[in-house]
């Protein structure tokens, strides 16, 4: 069994309400008695988890150094659910709603992209095995708790997950500034994908070309592109925007 560690306050709280079956053990700053801390151990009470009071150092190490705000939780790294992103397709009742992100490698924005989707009731994220950001203590602690509640997939070949999800009857769109078309231009009441590009580069020339059309954001202003996590999330809630009352 592998162990992970989520550090800092917001993202401990989120992971013991959330996902209360995956956290084995809090560990506290042996000199912090705060109301945020005594929260945190009643939180962990309440669902069976011991606490524990650690020293400072032994805290940094654990984080590997990171601001860990004298919080850090072990978890268990248990199997999901779902082995493949077929394993969700077979489940759903309602269209897909599927998030692919094409090389994003700064685990701050794969973070918030999980948060995202977690947020935007995305049905499962994929990202590329290589040159690609996993699951990390930082993505953990980024995404508040959605590490753990999104179905999250690893796969060899991006354009080829792509090309087994249009034959499910999954409209694949990707972001890209240059595309002639926007966001607001799309009806995204069916079985969709977004894919969102690397950051600075965006989606790789392959890609783009398995991608059934482009999508852009409507920039108004002098800056001609976003961050990679708030591009996900404006394009994330359009779809949530348009399938509100469909359900």
């Amino acid at each position: 069994m592998t162990l992970n560690y989520v550090f800092g306050i917001h993202s401990a709280k989120a992971c013991l309400e959330k996902t209360p079956q995956a956290v084995n053990r809090l560990f506290v700053l042996n000199n912090r008695k705060d109301k945020s801390i005594q929260s945190l151990v009643s939180l962990a009470k309440k669902a069976g988890v011991s606490a524990e009071s650690l020293s400072r150092q032994q805290l940094d190490d654990m984080s590997a150094g990171a601001n860990h705000q004298g919080v850090v939780l072990q978890l268990s790294s248990q199997k999901q659910s779902y082995e493949t992103v077929d394993d969700v397709l077979e489940q759903l009742t309602k269209p897909a709603f599927i998030l692919i992100l094409d090389g994003v490698q700064d685990p701050h924005n794969l973070g918030a992209c999980l948060r995202s989707a977690d947020a935007a009731g995305v049905d499962a994220v994929v990202v590329p095995k290589d040159k690609a950001v996993s699951i990390t203590p930082t993505v953990r602690k980024v995404a508040c708790g959605a590490a753990e509640t999104v179905p999250f997939f690893q796969v060899t070949n991006i354009a080829r997950t792509i090309e087994s999800l249009q034959q499910q009857g999954i409209w694949i769109y990707g972001l890209a500034g240059e595309a002639k078309q926007t966001l607001y231009d799309i009806d995204f009441k069916g079985s969709i994908a977004l894919v969102v590009g690397a950051e600075g580069k965006g989606l790789r020339q392959l890609t783009k070309t398995k991608c059934d059309d482009l999508v852009s954001l409507p920039m108004q202003g002098y800056v001609d592109s976003l961050n990679v996590s708030v591009a996900t999330g404006i394009s994330l809630f359009e779809v949530v925007r348009q399938r509100v009352g469909l359900s």
